[in-house]
């Protein structure tokens, strides 16, 4: 399913025994494969001062019709769990003690964006295990509550800002960022690939995609009205003649 970033906030975060963890705040994910790591947990006065991660591995499925998400995580395992303090950033060493805790497969090594395998994977013993010398990429995690408000810079001029994402909430990929044109032409909202992203300049809060103005003006409109089906996703790539990311992702099958 294909869900909004600010849909999914304020869902409820639940275990499998229907014990309350938290509320969803935003996500964090990474800057290479814009993909996400790891749900924000508003704990009110369980947790206070420590920030709560809930990496996907943990979370069991999303439930748009009961706006909750279920997490197979007890209150326990969550309490002592790797401390990070609500004010500080999420350091790698953070995460190694994380995974290790956990005793998750570290996402950082390997060619995918899980790892060694190209999708979330929850047979631990069997998957994402380090390759002998295998090195990590040097990942960096984003707020999406940081990059909301990046200019959107086409090759020929601005077009806009990111007002959201949309992720996956089987892969938890970021499939698409909303951008919203009304600086440039008004009332219209348009989405954008991550895979058609040339760069990203993070000092300036500006992501550089690979298109034209005229091309994304043309484009599909994108309201809250508009339902994200294959169909729309199809029509989508098809007037930019992408191929589609489900393509590529059935080849890794």
């Amino acid at each position: 399913m294909l869900i909004k970033v600010k849909t999914l906030d304020g869902y409820s975060i639940q275990n499998p025994k229907e014990e309350t963890i938290g509320k969803v705040k935003g996500i964090y994910f990474d800057d290479r494969h814009w993909t996400v790591r790891y749900l924000v947990a508003n704990t009110g006065k369980w947790l206070t001062g420590r920030q709560v991660l809930l990496s996907p591995y943990g979370l069991v499925s999303v439930n748009a019709d009961h706006k909750n998400v279920v997490a197979d995580l007890t209150k326990q395992q969550i309490e002592d769990s790797p401390s990070l303090d609500s004010d500080k950033p999420v350091s790698k060493q953070f995460e190694s003690d994380y995974y290790g805790y956990y005793g998750w497969p570290a996402y950082w090594y390997g060619p995918y964006s899980w790892g060694n395998y190209p999708y979330l994977d929850r047979d631990y013993a069997k998957r994402g295990q380090r390759k002998p010398g295998e090195k990590p990429w040097d990942h960096h995690l984003r707020s999406s509550h940081e990059v909301t408000g990046y200019h959107i810079q086409a090759e020929d001029g601005e077009i806009g800002h990111v007002e959201d994402f949309v992720i996956d909430d089987e892969t938890w990929a970021i499939r698409y960022l909303i951008v919203n044109t009304s600086n440039w032409w008004a009332g219209k909202k348009v989405l954008v690939s991550p895979l058609w992203i040339k760069s990203v300049s993070w000092s300036e809060q500006k992501v550089v995609i690979d298109l034209n103005r005229e091309t994304i003006k043309l484009s599909p409109e994108f309201t809250d009205e508009v339902l994200l089906t294959r169909d729309y996703e199809t029509s989508l790539y098809g007037h930019y003649n992408r191929k589609g990311y489900w393509f590529d992702e059935l080849v890794a099958c």
